[in-house]
């Protein structure tokens, strides 16, 4: 699969040799071009022009009707959750930090606050305030060696890049919904490309392949062409980052929003003429085998945009503020809860079995933050069990240092269970076993949670989740409805300065 030699064509002329996506990916099957690719895996020459042109040359009208309204779902989840990340204790200090900086001024909004800032430090700030509580939608495995739900967070990269850099260029509702779905789209693929060590090991991949998609965003609403875009992609490779060992820490949240801040730094260096590598994918010493050793160049080839991933295998929405990895098992209890109604002080044990992976990212066994708690499934169990919620308000320090709490947690254990294991990554399986003191044991287990294209939330689902993030940290009813209104007729809006106008106090 290769890409042929385009010589001196403009871009205006690829457009019309390629006017969809599917004719992109069609176009990669032909002669590469020369110097473009490096030793690698078969099949991987001139993969980073592939991806660069399938951005530059995908028009709104390629993408579903359905696709997009799956994407609207996220965006509106987002701002949110962008909201309600005021309020962690990072918000604060995220502000404190720009003071530091001297930028209090600028042509983008800084979400739940009076404040602008430039489009590159709102992208930073908006991107740690929807990430803060880890209530962001997670991208789900193709692949069975792929951990599920742990590939990337895919809108927190990229919507609040696309956003601020909208703001800067008046860009209407279309042009900020194509290229979110464009960034999101190239940023999924990537993640699901990269051998599944680069997590196992331990990056973050929403810091590490995040980046991509938002340079693929930003770039889009440029009007990048295909080259500066590929510089853009060598500029964002070199400025991915994030470790999971700062899970649980508020620097987890810190990588997300540096790689939605570093991929419109990379758009906007390569439309001054900033050089790097135009085969950062594919190269021998490129992205791909720094950070994972190797990767499948056929998760990207013929799949850009065919199917896009929103559509298949889909992306999940979160329903509680924590490791997605936990919300199977969450969902499983609220029903066990609920159809036997089980009381705190009926509970003798709780076991949960799960992959290991599963155990390897729940890491926080006995945790002592709100912020550990979010990776804690003996916590996650543990809450539910004792006020058959788990919201915002659960996921604090004070909540976690209750003694009734303590007391629950060591109730539950948490291990590998050879059946979980055995179903596959791209399953989050869990099995629960609740025992009773009356003897009695009551049993269950779910694959996929609520808000998971198995059980999927409707627009009006996630508008109560927005709602809820809203009322957390007391925005006015009038702003949330109207944000709620403007999002779902996104594409009818000619600029986006009205939705701005609302995210801001």
């Amino acid at each position: 699969m290769h890409r042929r030699q385009f010589g001196t064509l403009c871009v205006g002329a690829m457009a019309a040799a390629l006017p969809a996506a599917r004719s992109v990916a069609a176009e990669t099957q032909s002669a590469p071009k020369e110097g473009a690719a490096e030793k690698g895996p078969a099949g991987a020459k001139g993969l980073t022009e592939y991806v660069a042109t399938f951005v530059v040359n995908t028009s709104y009208d390629a993408i579903p009707a359905d696709v997009i309204e799956l994407g609207k779902k996220s965006i509106l989840d987002g701002f949110g959750l962008a909201l309600a990340g005021t309020k962690a204790e990072s918000g604060p200090l995220c502000l404190a930090y720009l003071d530091t900086l001297d930028s209090r001024d600028g042509e983008a909004v800084l979400i739940g606050t009076g404040r602008t800032a430039t489009p590159q430090l709102a992208a930073l700030v908006n991107g740690v305030s929807i990430h803060a509580d880890d209530f962001d939608d997670t991208q789900l495995a193709v692949a069975k060696d792929r951990v599920y739900g742990l590939l990337t967070h895919p809108t927190v990269p990229v919507l609040p890049a696309a956003f601020a850099l909208a703001q800067k260029t008046n860009a209407s509702g279309r042009d900020l919904l194509l290229a979110y779905h464009l960034g999101v789209e190239v940023e999924c693929k990537v993640a699901e490309a990269i051998a599944p060590r680069h997590y196992e090991d331990g990056f973050h991949s929403t810091g590490t392949c995040g980046p991509f998609g938002s340079a693929a965003a930003c770039s889009k609403l440029l009007k990048l062409d295909v080259p500066k875009l590929r510089m853009a992609f060598g500029i964002a490779a070199s400025r991915s980052g994030g470790l999971r060992e700062n899970f649980g820490t508020m620097t987890k949240p810190l990588q997300a929003g540096h790689a939605a801040a570093s991929g419109m730094e990379a758009a906007q260096l390569a439309q001054l003429g900033w050089t790097a590598a135009p085969q950062i994918l594919e190269a021998e010493r490129g992205f791909f085998h720094a950070a994972g050793g190797t990767f499948d160049p056929a998760a990207i080839y013929h799949k850009l945009g065919s199917p896009w991933t929103f559509a298949s295998p889909g992306v999940s929405i979160k329903p509680y503020p924590s490791g997605s990895l936990s919300h199977p098992a969450m969902t499983e209890m609220a029903r066990l809860i609920e159809v036997n109604n089980i009381k705190p002080a009926q509970v003798v044990k709780v076991e949960v079995g799960a992959n290991h992976a599963m155990l390897q990212a729940l890491l926080h066994h006995n945790p002592q933050t709100g912020l550990e708690a979010k990776f804690s499934m003996e916590f996650c169990m543990a809450i539910l069990l004792l006020e058959r919620k788990a919201g915002l308000a659960q996921f604090s320090n004070a909540v976690v240092q209750r003694p009734d709490v303590k007391q629950m947690i060591e109730k539950v254990r948490y291990y590998i269970d050879p059946e979980a294991e055995s179903a596959g990554y791209d399953k989050m399986t869990s099995i629960l076993k609740i025992t009773l003191k009356s003897g009695k044991v009551i049993t269950g287990r779910a694959n996929f949670g609520k808000g998971s294209p198995a059980n999927p939330m409707s627009f009006d689902e996630a508008a109560v989740k927005f709602r809820g993030c809203a009322e957390y940290v007391g925005w006015p009813a009038a702003k949330t409805e109207g944000v709620i209104t403007f999002v779902k007729a996104l594409e009818t809006a000619p600029d986006i300065s009205q939705l701005a106008a609302l995210l801001k106090t």
